[in-house]
């Protein structure tokens, strides 16, 4: 039998109010709510859907938010460590330095959201997406890409050390001063990709991907070159 839907607008809501609501067994929404400073840690929001709220610095510690979605939601600095997101969805969120330290990422996707100083650390990401979203001086090191279309991703100043984007292909965006220690890129298309800021010293790790004649002389200038 489907679950009944309880849908919440307009509130300011702590701990103590989402048990209660919890207790109704009732599939959840979220409308324009702000939950902002609230300790979530450990609780049961799984199908739970958050449209237009505020989640600044919100505690979602080991919660389960599998099959949550998210839409137009403020959630800056939250922490979603040790969470459960298998198959969550988040669009047009504001997701800048929120944790994802330990989480469970499987078929997650962020799409058109900004991620700036986020920190996904020893993640589970089998299936995980990005799509058209900030990454600006995120922590995603080891994270791999292999063989997938980027969209728009903007990962200046990121640090992709250990990252695998061999046979990826990258449609606009940008690795401008990214971190590539031991990054690897065999096989990518780079084509319409921002590469500024790329030394001679990190030229090897390119080597067997595709640059544009355009890219090709923007590195030779950057390497003190002039190409007569």
């Amino acid at each position: 039998m489907p679950r009944s839907t309880i849908t919440v607008s307009g509130e300011s809501l702590d701990r103590t109010r989402i048990e209660q609501l919890l207790q109704e067994d009732a599939l959840l929404v979220f409308d324009d709510c702000d939950l902002s400073g609230a300790d979530l840690s450990r609780l049961n929001l799984q199908d739970s859907v958050l449209r237009n709220c505020a989640l600044l610095d919100t505690s979602f510690y080991a919660a389960n938010l599998a099959r949550t979605r998210w839409q137009r939601c403020r959630a800056g600095h939250a922490d979603f460590e040790s969470g459960d997101l298998v198959d969550a969805r988040f669009e047009s969120s504001d997701l800048n330095n929120t944790s994802w330290r330990r989480a469970k990422l499987a078929s997650c996707s962020f799409r058109s959201c900004k991620l700036t100083g986020a920190a996904f650390e020893e993640v589970s990401y089998l299936g995980l997406s990005f799509e058209d979203s900030l990454l600006i001086g995120a922590d995603l090191r080891r994270m791999s890409f292999r063989k997938q279309t980027l969209v728009g991703l903007d990962f200046a100043d990121a640090d992709l050390s250990g990252c695998d984007f061999r046979d990826a292909v990258l449609e606009g965006g940008s690795l401008r001063d990214a971190h590539i220690k031991d990054t690897r890129f065999d096989g990518a298309d780079l084509r319409e990709a921002d590469l500024g800021g790329l030394k001679l010293v990190n030229a090897k790790l390119f080597a067997g991907a595709t640059i544009s004649p355009r890219q090709a002389a923007e590195l030779v200038r950057a390497m003190g070159l002039n190409v007569a």
